[in-house]
Formats: structure tokens, C-alpha cells, sequence
């Protein structure tokens, strides 16, 4: 590898690091420039593999012990430490805004509390209730594989929001790396590393791809008509909805295989 190759990774591995340090809790080995932090969300979906990849760990090692309900939840817990629960934070506070405000200034003013409501913690409820059902409901051999993908895939999600609508507060007041327009090339890396793991799954799961694209579109389309655009909260709700649909979609497939 010449001098210019390892000058054209750098700032690949700086972005990586900085990905690492923000959508996770894995130490950072110094201090981060999050001036940077808004490129760096194309390494969302490589996020997503460690995250998944720690779950499905997880979930075997715990399979082995106790019951397939019992290891699913203990998969659960392990994403969620990995994270701090980043992207369920901006569900609940999705399912708050829109579920309580009926004008856009309310939504967003709602979204923007910190404190979490009756619709926030319905929706944490029910959509952990559907990840719950869905994977415990799976083959046990099948359940890894979902989470590895489905924790790459579903961060292809808010990407594809950032790349399609403005962000939909003025003042920018949300975390840095929400108020960004991935370039074509920047979404084409990042999708590959998405659909990546795809590989792993029979052909017909692939198909499964469908829904996640549809159901975030239609997203995209009900955070726009709302608030004009999206928020870091909105992303982080696309995040979850895209991976329950994923899950949704491969228990629909399996059943041909």
C-alpha cells in the first residue's frame, strides 16, 4: 500500500472512530473532532454490525443456557448497553411529538422535552413486544442472522431520510450529525455495507428488503407532511421501525423456505 492509500483511508478511520464514539458506547481511544460527526453517519450500517453482531453473540452463548424467550431478551439488553438505547430514545420521543402535538411547533416542542410520555412509553412497549414475539417466534438457528441484518439494514434508514428531506428544525438543535445530506456516493457505500450481510440469509429473505424501503418511504413522507422534514429523533425512529418491519418481513418469507 503506497503513501497516498493510507492517506485516503485516514480520514475513513477517523469518520469510523468518530461513528463509534457517538452511536456507541465503545470507549474512544482519545479525543474526538465531532466538527466531522455529520460525515460520519455513513458508517451507520457498520455500526449496526457490531451492535447485531454483539446481540446474536449474545443470544447463542445464552440459548444455550435458558429459554429462546430468555435469550432474545438478554440479545435485547446487550444492544441496548452497546448503544444507550440512542435510536429507542428518538422513538419514544416520535411517538410523544406526534402522538400529542397537533401543529408543528407543538410536535417539535414535544419531540424536544426530555421527559418521556404515555405515548413514548406505549410505543417502547409495543415495538419491543413485536421484536420480542417476532424472534422468539423464529428458529432459533434463524434469530442471530435476523439481528445481524436487521441492525445493519434498518440504519440504512435514516440515511436515506437525511438524503431525501431537510431537517426540520431552525435552529439546529439537535445532535450535529442529524443536520446532513448524504452525497450519492456517500448512500452508495452506505447501502452496500447495509445489504451486506444479507448474504448470510436464504435468497428469498432478501425480499424482505422491500418492505423496510416502502414502509420508510411512507415514514419519510408522514414526518414531511407533519414538520417539513425530519428530525434526530425521527431518524432514530426510523431506525427502530425498520428493523421491526425487517423482522416482520423475514417471518413472512420463512415459511416458504
Amino acid at each position: 500500500m503506497g503513501v497516498n492509500d493510507k492517506n485516503n483511508n485516514m480520514p475513513h478511520l477517523k469518520l469510523l472512530r468518530l461513528a463509534l464514539s457517538f452511536y456507541t458506547r465503545v470507549p474512544s481511544p482519545s479525543v474526538q473532532d465531532y466538527q466531522d460527526l455529520p460525515k460520519a453517519t455513513v458508517f451507520l450500517p457498520l455500526i449496526g454490525w457490531l451492535v447485531g453482531g454483539v446481540a446474536a453473540l449474545i443470544f447463542i452463548l445464552a440459548d444455550l443456557l435458558w429459554s429462546q424467550a430468555t435469550a432474545v431478551i438478554l440479545a435485547f439488553i446487550a444492544g441496548i448497553f452497546l448503544t444507550g438505547a440512542f435510536h429507542e430514545d428518538g422513538f419514544a420521543d416520535v411517538c410523544d411529538g406526534f402522538g400529542g402535538g397537533y401543529t408543528q411547533q407543538r410536535i417539535l416542542e414535544i419531540m424536544k422535552d426530555s421527559a418521556i410520555g404515555v405515548y413514548g412509553c406505549l410505543g417502547l412497549v409495543l415495538i419491543f413486544l413485536l421484536k420480542f414475539n417476532l424472534l422468539n417466534d423464529a428458529q432459533a438457528s434463524a434469530v442471530p442472522l435476523m439481528l445481524l441484518v436487521g441492525h445493519s439494514l434498518s440504519r440504512l434508514s435514516p440515511l436515506l431520510l437525511m438524503h431525501h428531506y431537510e431537517y426540520a428544525r431552525a435552529d439546529h438543535s439537535k445532535a450535529a450529525a442529524a443536520v446532513y445530506k448524504p452525497t450519492p456516493s456517500e448512500l452508495t457505500l452506505a447501502t452496500t455495507i447495509a445489504v451486506l450481510p444479507l448474504v448470510l440469509l436464504p435468497k428469498l429473505c432478501w425480499l424482505a428488503v422491500l418492505p423496510v424501503l416502502v414502509v420508510n418511504a411512507f415514514l419519510g413522507r408522514y414526518f414531511y407532511r407533519h414538520i417539513g422534514g425530519y428530525t434526530g429523533d425521527c431518524l432514530g425512529a426510523s431506525q427502530q421501525v425498520a428493523e421491526v418491519v425487517f423482522y416482520f418481513s423475514v417471518q413472512g418469507l420463512w415459511i416458504y423456505i
